[in-house]
Parts: structure tokens; sequence; C-alpha cells
């Protein structure tokens, strides 16, 4: 005799919603897409959260796949904006080149910092970077996914956290967000002028 297990349908219309709305660190890394099967409507639902503003800029070190090193703490004295994302994360392929685009138009007003939670590292982050040419982003690792846990009880992905010039938290998304419409680049322009 074999049994079934049979969920209710708005558990698993619940449950579907999730996967759309964002990735979690569970995500099966040997499966990454190039490209996000889903249309930017249905994934880019991150919101803005200021629950968490106030909040110190960790200190962590990250690297590129060269191996130099970016202290966190050294970004203080200007505004930054921190994306956690990886390649195996459709909402986070769908925002990196908007997170380019953005980081094009803030110029030296604010530093996007865009960190693959990947933990294959740079095997998977460098042909990324070098299929999409971005111009204005570096790839960061964070390979031991520590900001993903420093910042996040759920370890949704993507995460992204504006600090201030104080290295204190501003605002956070968690999940994908439109970062280059203009109405996104205005609330980040008087966020970052306060």
């Amino acid at each position: 005799m074999t049994s079934r297990v049979s969920f209710p349908v708005p558990l698993a219309l619940a449950a579907t919603a999730l996967l759309l709305a964002g990735c979690d660190r569970a995500g099966d890394q040997t499966t990454q897409q190039s490209e996000a099967p889903f249309n930017e409507a249905s994934i880019l639902t991150g919101e803005v959260d200021y629950s968490k503003a106030g909040a110190e800029l960790p200190a962590l070190t990250l690297t590129d796949p060269a191996g130099n090193a970016l202290d966190l703490a050294s970004l203080k004295g200007k505004p930054v904006l921190i994306n956690l994302w990886a390649t195996w994360c459709a909402p986070c392929v769908i925002e990196m080149p908007m997170l380019d685009n953005l980081a094009g138009q803030m110029g030296d007003d604010l530093r996007v910092v865009t960190v693959s939670q990947d933990l294959s590292g740079a095997s998977v982050v460098e042909p990324f970077f070098a299929e999409r040419e971005f111009v204005h982003l570096e790839p960061w690792l964070d390979q031991e996914s520590e900001l993903t846990f420093r910042f996040s009880q759920t370890g949704m992905l993507p995460l992204t956290v504006l600090f201030d010039a104080e290295g204190k938290e501003v605002l956070r998304v968690v999940g994908g967000y439109h970062w280059d419409s203009d109405e996104t680049v205005a609330l980040l322009r008087e966020a970052i002028a306060e």
C-alpha cells in the first residue's frame, strides 16, 4: 500500500508564490539559469522596508575573483547600496542590469556593491559578469554567506540594503526590485540627502 500526501490548493498556491517572489538560500546552484523564465512583473515584488534603520554596516571583508579585498568598514564616508544576490536566483539575475544602470545614474553619489552568495564563488560569478559585460558593477564574493546571515533571518535573495555615509542602515528591500526606475532613483537620492 502506498500513501499519498496531498496539499490543499491554497497551500500549493502560496508555496508557488513564495518561489516566484524570491530565492531562498537552499537553492540548488547546480541548476543555474542564464535567463529568468518569468516576466519581471511576477518576480520583482520587493518592497522598501525601514524597520532596521539605524543598524550598523557590518565589519566584514569581501574578496573578488582575483583575490582583491574590500573591507566594508572602508565604505563609510559615502552612501553605499549593498546587494546580495546569486547566479541561481531568478529575481537576482533580472535586477543585476538594473543595478548596473542605477550605479551609472547615481555616479559618485552612491556606491553600488553587489555581493554574490554563490557557494561556487568565482567559478560561476566570473562567467556571469563576463557574459553580461556590466559597466559599473564589480564581482564581490561572500562564499560563506556571512552577509546573508547578518542581514536576514530567512536567507531570502535578493536582499539589498542602503547605508548612509556614517554606515547606518537607511532602508532595505527583500526580493527583486526595479532599481533603475525614476521613482527608485528619486527615493534613493532623497534617502541619502538626509
